[in-house]
């Protein structure tokens, strides 16, 4: 699975990292999405999918890779 994010669409909810704290960060300036695993292991794709579903600007893009 590839992780890609658009950072020009998010708004900053955090979703993604209360659902996948290992893949996901926010920035401390706007608090807007930082990408930490572009790849994640296969016990960590049912978080990624979960943090997708709940970003409500739908930046997170996931794709088999």
């Amino acid at each position: 699975m590839i992780v890609e994010t658009d950072r020009g669409r998010c708004i900053g909810a955090g979703q993604c990292v209360l659902n996948a704290p290992d893949l996901f960060d926010q920035d401390e300036d706007e608090g807007l999405v930082l990408l930490l695993e572009p790849s994640p292991a296969p016990g960590q794709e049912a978080a990624a999918r979960a943090a997708a579903v709940a970003c409500p600007a739908s930046v997170i893009t996931l794709r088999e890779g």
